[in-house]
């Protein structure tokens, strides 16, 4: 006797909602997984607020001050404390700024090279070696732009200023570092750039290879170019990945240490001029290691590692919401 249409459904249904053991399993792990890194990114901004409040109740201005003191940091006297961010959130910008400018084209370039271009057999080891600016430790960056690319820019930078420096941006001031050396934003922005390019070459490529092949061979078969096909189809396809992948690039940029603690001269200013000393947010924190034997002087400086974290968290926030979106 043949089964009513009801009674299969029910059956089905009956065995759909039945979880194996190997699922429950796999569903506790997955879902403890993703409540731990919350509970950890919870844990770690918790303990930032808790250890910068008493800090900034004794800055001179509170919060306020905080947010608009542009002087130099006094923190070892802490019933006299001095701090404030604009300086350092300036510097940070500007230099991932730079950087974003600078590796952003080559990036670029890299991916549509790697996707549409290269011969098959040199994908895969062009890849590899991109890859492997990834894996370079950032001291070594550090050490290649304090040594060598500093110095090297030197020329370059003494010819820019020769008929730029009326400019803001490539002013000199008497206490800059000088030219010799190369110890400036500019040198900053330009080891940052080879450090995050890699990480947007990567993403945008691994975008790109994804476009529909009918879209592909629909611009063929009208005829278009090699240059038309990229450009009409691989390129709209691809630019949520790309600009994603400059977001993440940006993320890191953002926190990066040792590489600028040892190529960008230190100074508590910012005067706007990319031949000019600076610190950051990070090298700000590195600067400051030797005072953190005291709670109260090592939380100014961990309130400006809270607008730190609170600053990568929300351009990587940006960055995922635009691959959401398309």
């Amino acid at each position: 006797m043949t089964p009513e249409p009801e009674a299969i459904s029910d059956t089905a249904g009956r065995r759909a909602g039945v979880k194996r053991p190997g699922d429950r399993v796999f569903e506790f792990l997955s879902t403890s997984a993703a409540t731990l890194i919350t509970v950890i990114i919870a844990a770690i901004g918790l303990f930032l607020i808790l250890r910068a409040i008493p800090a900034l109740a004794r800055n001179e201005g509170g919060f306020w001050g905080f947010l608009t003191y542009t002087g130099t940091w006094q923190t070892q006297d802490t019933t006299a404390m001095q701090f404030g961010i604009p300086n350092l959130f300036a510097v940070t910008v500007l230099i991932s700024l730079v950087a974003l400018v600078i590796a952003m084209p080559i990036a670029l370039g890299v991916a549509i090279f790697l996707s549409n271009y290269a011969p098959k057999r040199m994908v895969k080891p062009l890849g590899y070696l991109v890859d492997m600016l990834a894996a370079v430790p950032s001291i070594v960056y550090g050490l290649w732009g304090w040594q060598t690319l500093g110095p090297f820019l030197g020329d370059f930078y003494a010819w820019l200023n020769s008929w730029a420096g009326d400019f803001f941006l490539f002013e000199v001031y008497p206490n800059s570092p000088g030219f010799g050396t190369g110890r400036n934003i500019m040198t900053g922005g330009v080891v940052l750039a080879v450090m995050i390019l890699p990480v947007i070459a990567a993403t945008a490529r691994e975008v790109f290879v994804q476009t529909p092949r009918g879209q592909i061979e629909a611009a063929q078969a009208l005829g278009a170019t090699k240059w038309e096909v990229v450009r009409m189809t691989v390129l709209p396809f691809g630019m949520s990945g790309y600009i994603s992948g400059a977001m993440l690039g940006l993320g890191r940029a953002l926190g990066e240490t040792m590489a600028l603690y040892m190529v960008v001269s230190p100074s508590a200013h910012f005067r706007f001029s990319l031949f000019d000393g600076g610190t950051t947010f990070a090298t700000a924190i590195a600067n400051a290691a030797a005072e953190f034997n005291n709670d109260i002087s090592a939380g100014a400086y961990i309130a400006a590692g809270l607008v730190l974290f609170v600053l990568t968290f929300a351009v990587n926030s940006i960055a995922r919401s635009i691959v959401k979106s398309k």
